[in-house]
């Protein structure tokens, strides 16, 4: 007897990618942000506008990626880049690549406390819609007080912000199967005689992403998402990130006895050798690194103060410059490949990739890389 995920994930599957039977799923992060993940100067970080935009979405469709996640982003970090500070908001940014897309899952990655769930119900279904159910929507709870100001927002804390965004949730999957007027009376919101029509093509509703890290993130993921997103601590060793990432899922597991995909993220820079690569990657880091808009995502994400041996969080930070934190990736087309397949070995069901230098670093990945990736049955 199939599980009520299983049902639902062949439900989805009908129009929505993320449910396919590649055994890597692949997908574009941030490309509606200046700087995208890359918190440097280097020449071909990515701009915002709508061509470049544009022109990274083509790629991903004539690549099949099953996803492009932009970011929710409100206010840049400062620093001699404004590392984020041009963003296109990623309701609409879903819309426009929905709307020249044929393939990937679009995705909103949405601040829940930015915006009523009526609203957000209303404008997921009509991306629906325009995309042919191929929605999906990425929750976050915020954690930049800097943006909580620009709404006039007081920030909660941590927990409390994950129960909100319970109840924003339930809101919407309310809204998005209901064929009767919807009454909500919670703590965080009230709803009356709501009511959505059309409502999403995707059945029951569209699908969720998550990317909570705390505990009480991951309780929020294993009860409402879809799709859970991980960072793995272990980087390097094969066996060390299997093991986390098993455990991450029987954390999972326990605490809802669902068996939700699991995706990451990394960042790639491929070069004709690996001497090469690394060379761009201290250009990138060392070179023209932003290192004080660095010290302002670290302030506001409340690292600066963790507690670790040196040489870690420095390759922490050299990370976060060249990546925001995501899986470096660094060598030859055929190394690329190597580590992803090693995340694929670990049990990673898709991966978010980013490259410092964004357009040029994708066009080399879809005619180098893509067609190895083909080749080892990966895609």
């Amino acid at each position: 007897m199939k599980k009520s995920d299983e049902i639902r994930a062949e439900m989805l599957h009908a129009t929505n990618p993320l449910f396919n039977k590649r055994k890597l799923k692949l997908g574009t992060f941030g490309s509606n942000l200046s700087g995208a993940q890359t918190v440097s100067s280097m020449e071909g970080v990515l701009k915002v506008d709508w061509p470049t935009a544009s022109t990274v979405g083509a790629m991903a469709d004539a690549m099949e990626f099953e996803a492009i996640v932009p970011v929710g982003r409100w206010r840049g970090f400062g620093g001699d880049t404004d590392f984020n500070g041009d963003s296109f908001e990623s309701y609409t940014f879903a819309a426009g690549m929905a709307a020249q897309t044929k393939y990937p899952a679009v995705f909103a990655t949405s601040h829940v406390s930015t915006i009523h769930p009526t609203m957000a119900a209303k404008q997921a279904a009509t991306i629906d819609h325009i995309s042919g159910g191929r929605f999906s929507l990425n929750v976050i709870t915020g954690w930049y007080k800097a943006e909580f100001d620009a709404f006039g927002l007081a920030m909660p804390n941590h927990d409390a912000r994950y129960d909100g965004a319970a109840e924003w949730i339930e809101i919407m999957r309310l809204l998005w199967q209901s064929e009767e007027p919807v009454t909500y009376e919670g703590k965080y919101y009230q709803v009356r005689n709501a009511l959505l029509r059309p409502q999403p093509i995707q059945k029951p509703c569209p699908p969720v992403m998550c990317a909570g890290q705390s505990k009480k993130g991951r309780q929020f993921s294993a009860k409402y998402s879809d799709i859970t997103f991980m960072v793995p601590e272990n980087r390097s060793d094969p066996a060390a990130l299997r093991g986390e990432i098993q455990q991450f899922r029987k954390s999972i597991r326990e605490q809802s006895g669902r068996d939700i995909k699991l995706w990451s993220y990394t960042y790639i820079i491929q070069a004709d050798t690996e001497e090469q690569a690394k060379k761009i990657h201290h250009h990138c880091v060392h070179e023209k690194g932003d290192w004080a808009g660095l010290s302002n995502v670290f302030e506001a994400m409340g690292l600066n103060n963790l507690s670790m041996p040196p040489e870690v969080k420095v390759k922490l930070k050299e990370d976060f410059i060249a990546g925001f934190g995501g899986v470096p990736l660094i060598g030859t087309k055929e190394q690329i490949v190597d580590g992803l397949k090693l995340f694929v070995d670990a049990g990673i069901d898709g991966l978010l990739l980013t490259w410092p230098s964004y357009v040029e670093g994708m066009r080399r990945f879809q005619k180098d890389t893509y067609p190895l990736l083909v080749q080892a049955g990966l895609r």
